[in-house]
């Protein structure tokens, strides 16, 4: 059959790219000039199972009720006269209880898990280079009762399969040298060895172009206004493009827009649970090899991670619940670098970093929706906040097998009608 593919972020392209494979006629839609250009484009390039743990948890009101005074929070709500925004946040709420929070633990790591083997997949079967790196992810703690806090989560993820593990401040060290100036500070550690990293963007772009030879129509530029229908299902789908305004007709349509997801659905009486989580990243040269990370690393006091992509380092994080505004908010970029600066002084030129900003779409769980919805043709593959790099594989993979009438290798709680 004909799938259109809505979204060539990394989490569209993959489902493009699996449905391909599966033998489907596929087409994939965006609005930008080219794919990846929007929330995978400069993200924190962590393939991360270790961070499996919602930030709807038992400890999370009260963190957010102590940041909401800062305009450098790693977690801020700014909150306004937005009915989706409150409907969200009392979702998120609910969220926060602990038997929900082991829940959705559960289903993150499912997905993430099937994921990561997918693109490990992938990347055997085609050769795909991303200035991927396969040296784990070392989680540091600066606090000695948040690294308290993460041995309840580390214990129930090492429950579920994952190789993550306590570290002490020299084994810490011995994993990632270039934390040898900070040390003073860091009281613990956790490594997930088996996490990867790598660029999102050149993953996206490079995987299209490997779809494209696929058979992949890609059709950028394309501004989606609406769907088209009929009881039986939908028709298709209107975009403004170069040549005007056009149908792009298919036998399945897949929703893949992360945060603008559910202005495409809402029409249609579909109304998703998802906000937009604004996310910055600063891009720096490697200033000395010797000196900046190889290991991707994520510092928890200020919720950021810090990441080596090839000849750069990419330092990113907080998560910002204001509306759909991609403005930059220089107070939040200029955290990003003070604090990278502070722990690696000597690793990147500082001087003129690369600031971005993205919305990513989460949902109040941080558990993706990815199925099928009460309209028979209908699908979506989209929702996976701050873990869409992480996940895109696994959804795409799975989601092509759900359109193709095959059961996924993954146990998920999938949407159904």
């Amino acid at each position: 059959m004909k799938v259109v593919v809505l979204g060539a972020g990394v989490v569209g392209t993959a489902s493009a790219w699996y449905l391909a494979r599966a033998g489907h006629e596929v087409a994939l839609v965006d609005r930008r000039e080219g794919p990846g250009l929007e929330t995978s484009f400069a993200n924190g390039g962590q393939v991360s199972v270790c961070h499996a743990e919602p930030w709807a948890n038992p400890g999370a009101p009260a963190k957010i009720l102590k940041w909401l005074a800062r305009d450098d929070a790693p977690l801020l709500f700014r909150l306004r006269m937005d009915p989706l925004q409150w409907s969200w946040g009392l979702r998120f709420l609910l969220e926060c209880t602990a038997w929900r929070t082991r829940a959705n633990i559960a289903q993150i790591l499912a997905m993430s898990f099937h994921s990561r083997a997918m693109l490990r997949e992938l990347r055997a079967e085609t050769g795909i280079a991303y200035d991927e790196s396969t040296r784990g992810i070392l989680h540091y703690y600066t606090d000695r009762a948040e690294l308290e806090a993460a041995r309840e989560a580390t214990a129930l993820m090492r429950r579920h399969g994952l190789d993550r593990a306590e570290k002490t401040v020299e084994e810490a060290l011995a994993i990632e040298p270039a934390l040898a100036h900070a040390a003073p500070r860091i009281v613990g550690a956790t490594y997930t060895p088996s996490d990867e990293s790598g660029d999102a963007y050149l993953f996206t772009a490079r995987l299209a172009e490997l779809a494209r030879e696929k058979g992949v129509e890609i059709l950028c530029s394309r501004e989606i206004r609406g769907l088209r229908g009929t009881p039986g299902g939908i028709t298709g789908v209107v975009v403004a493009g170069p040549a005007g305004e056009e149908t792009i007709a298919g036998d399945a349509f897949v929703v893949s827009l992360g945060s603008y997801s559910g202005f495409l659905t809402r029409p249609l009486g579909i109304a998703l649970p998802i906000y937009p989580a604004k996310g910055y990243s600063a891009t720096v040269p490697v200033a000395d090899p010797a000196r900046a990370p190889r290991v991707s690393l994520t510092d928890d006091e200020a919720k950021i991670v810090v990441s080596r992509l090839g000849s750069r380092l990419r330092i990113a994080g907080t998560a910002e619940l204001a509306g759909w505004s991609t403005d930059l908010n220089p107070v939040r970029c200029e955290a990003l670098v003070r604090r990278a600066r502070d722990f690696f002084p000597e690793a990147g030129d500082w001087s003129a970093p690369q600031y971005w900003t993205g919305l990513r779409p989460a949902t109040p769980s941080n558990v993706p929706l990815v199925g099928a919805t009460r309209i028979p043709n209908l699908w979506l593959n989209t929702g996976h906040g701050t873990l869409g790099w992480t996940m895109a594989c696994g959804s795409g993979a799975a989601l092509a097998d759900l359109i193709s009438g095959r059961k996924p290798a993954v146990d998920f709680a999938f949407t159904r009608p």
